[in-house]
């Protein structure tokens, strides 16, 4: 998942966001709301967690311009405002979620887990392709019910994969999905992980369509 953090704490904000990579999250940390707004507009996130209270711009500005254009990604409103307007005012303007602080950073990754689940259409937690199980509220993938060891790049892979199950993916979006925004890519990055996937999962599941990209399937490519 690659997670967009907008939260001008200088303390809070780098807190959660090592805390979101040690559970193999891609994030984009921002403390400015004018920033904040850009990057949603402009690159391709999974989910943002929202903070309200932002130099430049208001959280809720910056959710109704994203409604507004027509933005879908899944939104949580991190704040440590806990008055029912607020949290009403936030959901009118198109948050998915509501997390005041303080709070545990395994709520908000079970949260987040939740919403990126749901917005990719499946409603059950646990997600199968053939011998190959994602466990969506813990994170861990299984092979024919054994844990997988996976490092963080390959855990983004195969989950961006997972979660869009049979669809192809194309290069691009996987690339974007995977490193945070001040990455510095090889060109041939996701074709090294996705081969060091296929040694760990097998040669089949995981299928290349030229011209386009990869997806994730038990059928074979027409």
């Amino acid at each position: 998942m690659r997670i967009l953090l907008v939260e001008d704490d200088p303390n809070l904000g780098p807190a959660i966001a090592r805390a979101l990579r040690q559970e193999s999250c891609a994030v984009d940390l921002v403390g400015d709301g004018v920033d904040a707004g850009h990057l949603g507009d402009t690159e391709r996130y999974d989910a943002a967690v929202l903070d309200l209270g932002l130099p430049g711009k208001d959280g809720l500005a910056i959710l109704r311009d994203w409604r507004d254009a027509g933005r879908t990604l899944p939104v949580l409103i991190l704040t440590a405002r806990d008055g029912w307007s607020d949290k009403v005012a936030g959901f009118k303007a198109g948050a998915d979620d509501f997390l005041t602080k303080p709070f545990r950073i395994e709520e908000l990754m079970m949260r987040l887990r939740a919403l990126v689940r749901r917005a990719s259409g499946h409603a059950a937690t646990r997600i199968e392709c053939g011998p190959l199980s994602f466990d969506t509220q813990t994170g861990q993938f299984e092979l024919d019910g054994f844990p997988l060891k996976l490092t963080a790049f390959e855990w983004r892979v195969l989950s961006a994969l997972m979660l869009s199950r049979d669809v192809v993916i194309e290069r691009l979006d996987l690339l974007e999905r995977v490193y945070e925004g001040d990455a510095d890519v090889d060109s041939n990055s996701i074709e090294v992980i996705v081969g060091r996937l296929r040694k760990k999962i097998g040669a089949t599941l995981i299928q290349t369509v030229r011209g386009r990209g990869y997806r994730l399937s038990v059928d074979s490519l027409p």
